[in-house]
């Protein structure tokens, strides 16, 4: 009998969920839109309890947009906590998945996720103790694989919201975040780049001072990333960074940051190796989703 790994990528426009054992081996994938979470939850327990009925599911991984409860002995854990997503807070997403199926569930943060799949299944960072991986797109998101495993402390990463320079005279765009305005994500995430451009990212053409302010910015995040945490490489993904030029200008943005300070000779001479898009592409947190499953079956749940 074939026993698959479930993975769910919980965002909050949709769901992606997978049935496979790893990036080259998919048996099923659907898209769900994130809508209440009644029928959310309902629709993707109906894609994988077939599998679950014969048999042939070993366990689930779920990829959470936040913020999420990560502590296992807290009465809240699996749950999603403080989301402006309407209706949300507070549901019990891991819970409800592994009462319906009965079987083991493994749950992080959709970045945390995409970090342990780029880890996992890209050959090139088996090695690595420490990796990063931002996601830009409707928010930022930074996952952060520390030792070999995702870094969790008193709840888990929100780098996305660093606070980063913000020459109001130059960008007078105050932000967009509810919380903070002018976070990293207030100023560079796929909403306020449209709203401070008048456009969605995917129509700012190259060559558009959007993209130089954008990188930017993303740079002064991430530089601050290498300061505190010096991973051995950082993966920059999400819709945003798809936009053919981007990783180059940040490449160089950061290095102009950094000035010369931390000698390596990735960051003086490498940034093109240190730097890197996702290996798996949109895949990054279904497919870290899949291998956080694998590992909780190893574990016996």
């Amino acid at each position: 009998m074939n026993r698959w790994f479930g993975g769910i990528e919980a965002g909050g426009t949709k769901f992606i969920c997978l049935v496979g054992a790893g990036p080259n081996t998919i048996v099923e994938e659907i898209r769900i839109p994130t809508t209440t979470p009644v029928e959310t939850i309902g629709r993707a327990l109906k894609f994988f309890e077939p599998y679950a009925r014969r048999g042939e599911l070993a366990a689930v991984g779920i990829a959470s947009f936040g913020p999420v409860d990560l502590n296992p002995s807290s009465s809240t854990y699996g749950c999603i906590t403080t989301t402006p997503k309407p209706g949300w807070a507070g549901v019990d997403l891991r819970g409800q998945i592994h009462r319906a199926l009965h079987l083991p569930v493994a749950f992080d943060t959709d970045v945390n996720a995409a970090a342990f799949g780029e880890h996992t299944w890209n050959p090139e960072n088996h090695s690595l103790e420490s990796l990063v991986y931002m996601t830009v797109g409707t928010g930022i998101g930074v996952g952060v694989i520390a030792n070999g495993r995702p870094l969790h402390g008193l709840l888990h990463s929100e780098a996305g919201h660093m606070a980063v320079p913000h020459d109001i005279n130059r960008d007078p765009f105050p932000g967009i975040c509810p919380y903070h305005g002018d976070c990293l994500e207030g100023l560079a995430c796929g909403p306020a780049l449209a709203r401070r451009w008048g456009c969605p990212a995917e129509a700012l053409p190259a060559g558009h001072p959007a993209w130089e302010l954008e990188g930017e910015y993303l740079a002064f995040g991430l530089a601050n990333l290498v300061y505190t945490i010096s991973p051995q490489r950082i993966v920059l993904g999400g819709g945003v960074a798809q936009h053919p030029d981007l990783h180059e200008i940040v490449r160089r943005q950061v290095q102009r940051i950094l000035n010369g300070y931390l000698r390596s000779p990735l960051l003086l001479e490498k940034m093109d190796q240190y730097l890197v898009p996702p290996a798996l592409g949109s895949r990054s947190g279904v497919l870290g989703a899949i291998a956080m499953a694998r590992q909780v079956a190893e574990r016996g749940g």
